[in-house]
């Protein structure tokens, strides 16, 4: 169970050359046994944590995941990589749940998804013991903290997994927990000397912009109709909004549905499956939808409504880009939503952590900084320069030096002994003379006073500011104290400077207008291509009955729309590309990319070496009129080909005899002198504006006069050889 291993499993069932960042980590501890805990954000790779080891490991690996959707989708997925798996939950009958089952006892399967509900259950929980397990994996297991932001009773009896199977090693996922979070989620799970693991929250592929809840129908609708061919997702607080949203979207010829829990089951499984098989552009949902949905190529997420916390709007502005491809997120924000949020909240089990979650996230809708740096602050994550991809960035405000305000602040946060509150905190700043104050000794510090000079208001302002560049933390789960961090010191030592905004009236800003340029890379994406290749894809997966994505997603379609692969060797070097999706749809993509080039009269010059252009043998293998054909080789290729003959040949075969010496006309010298240049068939064709057999006719003329020098294995494979020989073992 090497980490070797582990690399060629990557790149065989999942087409990627190398891991991402800490993932090679993590399934090292894995491997070894230990439980781990691992935060990473949407679409950073958390899956493949664990699905890795229990590929590479003996035995199988037990998944639990909250959502039947989530389920679903990870096993399509699995299954179209050729990976052993399957899920068990309410979705299927109980004989369907027990001929897994078996399956799994009987070593038929690699991974098995389960609701908590049913690992729990009395049928369930005895079974464990029958199965070869490898490792468990808790996914999404912020959902067993009170304090997460999708808290479910269920989860917290997961424990009983490490109990019964203390040696078998437990990782647990989560995209979305803050400290007290992550804390809970390794106390309830039982977890033992866990190895940490946590992925920069930063997902710089996502541009991030607020606006005033003002004309939201007009600015969705020209955003949605400025952006024709990308999919979307606009969140909306109530059920009736999604349903009046679509409706005004569907009047402008906008093709979208909307999702709610209020719809029957049937009727949410349509819109969702017609959603992620592209067969709608626009889904208007409650917070019900999206979670688990791997579907890739959501180009933008409209935030119809303040959400409640920030750990929801970010799991909710993920959904968009999971394949790593810049994509936008707008949040419309209004007093109105505040106020509505406010009710539901006051209502719930948990008020006042509720209420301080919304503060932030209101704090997040007002903030004059950088608004990544305030997302990535709430999660513990400091930056240090401004992203540039939000709108703060691109319409920067008037900022002051702030570090004399932010040293008397944490000097009286300091001296408070960090046991207060921001509200405690500016009184004693501006010397409020409240008899709570005196009581408590707090105008004996010598801080008290320091700040009088400016009104609430503005301490308010500029402390939240100091709080999203992380000079102190609010401790939730002791009275919501505030508790200076290391960059705090050094601000307070005088180690570093602070830069604080003006507090002013904010401008107006303007709705961002879709990116015109696309590239992958350095290289520009080829639009009418990848155009093409999508509705390939469409094609195919409508036919199998899966979602496109399952297929390949936007990010591959990009790069073959970018570095125009010809062969299967050059297809294997396009990310997401394993072996098994190779062997379906590899050939079918390259006939398409080889046809869009000669249609379009394009030479596929991105990833060939000037070297190789030059040389009589070029390396394409292409795929044209149904027929595999080689316009060249590799040299290792070409010598493996001409070992095999020289290995099977029959004994009696003869040397070619050459036909008497003719005059060629100019046209078939023409010809070959454009294959010696290293040009293919297809470009020949392209150059001379002819036909494919009429290229073909001049070469084959050439060979058979035997006055010019064509290497027939150029043009054939190996297993054509094996093809050739049979015929003649049998013919003669």
């Amino acid at each position: 169970m090497t980490i070797k291993k582990a690399h060629s499993v990557l790149k065989q069932y999942f087409g990627y050359d190398s891991f991402r960042p800490q993932q090679e980590e993590i399934i090292s501890e894995v491997l070894s046994g230990r439980d781990t805990v691992v935060l990473m954000p949407t679409g950073g790779g958390k899956s493949i944590c664990y699905q890795v080891p229990a590929i590479v490991s003996d035995g199988i690996a037990i998944v639990v995941s909250p959502l039947i959707a989530l389920m679903q989708d990870q096993v399509e997925g699995l299954l179209g990589n050729g990976v052993r798996a399957a899920f068990i939950n309410s979705s299927q009958s109980g004989q369907e749940n027990t001929q897994i089952l078996h399956r799994a006892v009987d070593g038929e399967l690699d991974i098995l998804y389960v609701s908590p509900e049913k690992i729990l259950s009395q049928e369930f929980a005895p079974m464990l013991s029958q199965l070869d397990i490898s490792l468990f994996a808790v996914d999404e297991a912020h959902c067993i903290s009170s304090w997460g932001h999708d808290f479910r009773p269920e989860y917290t009896k997961l424990a009983f997994l490490k109990e019964k199977f203390p040696k078998i090693p437990m990782i647990a996922l989560t995209a979305t927990a803050d400290k007290v979070t992550r804390r809970d989620i390794e106390d309830k799970l039982g977890l033992i000397n866990p190895a940490r693991f946590i992925a920069s929250f930063d997902r710089p592929n996502l541009s991030l912009r607020v606006e005033p809840g003002r004309n939201r129908i007009k600015v969705i609708t020209d955003w949605v109709l400025a952006r024709p061919s990308q999919s979307g997702i606009i969140y909306c607080l109530s059920r009736k909004s999604t349903e009046q949203v679509a409706a005004k979207l569907k009047e402008k010829g906008i093709m979208t549905g909307f999702y709610h829990a209020g719809m029957g089951p049937p009727f949410r499984t349509k819109v969702q499956q017609d959603f992620i098989r592209d067969d709608i552009q626009v889904i208007c949902a409650t917070i019900a939808f999206g979670m688990g949905i791997d579907k890739s190529n959501i180009r933008w997420v409209i935030h119809y409504n303040l959400p409640k916390n920030l750990e929801g709007y970010y799991q909710e502005i993920g959904r968009a880009g999971r394949d790593g491809v810049e994509s936008e997120t707008l949040l419309f924000y209004s007093y109105g939503d505040v106020i509505q949020l406010q009710g539901f909240i006051e209502d719930s089990g948990q008020p006042e952590i509720g209420m301080q979650k919304l503060e932030r996230m209101q704090q997040y809708a007002n903030a004059k900084i950088c608004r990544r740096r305030v997302l990535l602050g709430y999660f513990s994550e400091y930056p240090q320069e401004d992203c540039g991809n939000c709108d703060i960035c691109h319409d920067p405000p008037e900022t002051i030096d702030g570090t004399i305000l932010a040293q008397k602040a944490l000097s009286a946060m300091a001296r408070l002994k960090e046991s207060v509150g921001m509200n405690i905190l500016i009184d004693v700043l501006r010397g409020s003379s409240r008899r709570d104050i005196t009581q408590m000794g707090y105008h004996k510090i010598k801080t008290y006073g320091a700040g009088a000079d400016l009104p609430r208001r503005d301490w308010q302002e500029y402390l939240l500011q100091m709080l999203d560049q992380g000079l102190f933390e609010i401790a939730y789960d002791q009275g919501s104290s505030l508790k200076l961090t290391d960059l705090g010191r050094e601000v307070l030592t005088a180690q570093r400077p602070v830069e604080l905004v003006r507090r002013t009236l904010p401008k107006k800003r303007q709705a961002a207008n879709p990116k015109k340029s696309d590239k992958v890379g350095d290289k520009p994406v080829d639009e009418p291509l990848f155009k093409r290749l999508k509705a390939l894809r469409k094609k195919i997966a409508d036919k199998k009955g899966i979602p496109p994505y399952i297929v390949f997603h936007d990010s591959t379609l990009k790069q073959m729309a970018t570095q125009f692969p010809a062969n299967q060797t050059q297809m294997r070097n396009i990310s997401g590309i394993g072996e098994r999706k190779l062997a379906l749809y590899g050939d079918r993509f390259i006939h398409e990319i080889l046809q869009f080039l000669q249609e379009t009269g394009k030479e596929d010059s991105s990833n060939t070496p000037e070297s190789e252009k030059k040389s009589s043998k070029g390396n394409r293998s292409q795929v044209v009129s149904g027929h595999r054909l080689r316009s060249g080789h590799s040299t290792m290729d070409e010598e493996k080909g001409k070992a095999f003959w020289e290995r099977n040949k029959p004994t009696e075969n003869k040397k070619r005899k050459k036909v008497p010496k003719e005059k060629k006309p100019p046209t078939q010298l023409l010809t070959y002198q454009l294959h010696k240049e290293g040009k293919s068939v297809d470009q020949i064709c392209w150059i001379r504006n002819l036909k494919e057999n009429t290229i073909y006719g001049h070469l084959i003329s050439i060979y058979l006069n035997g006055e010019k020098e064509i290497d027939i294995f150029n043009f054939l494979a190996v297993e054509e050889l094996k093809e050739i020989l049979e015929a003649i073992r049998d013919r003669g």
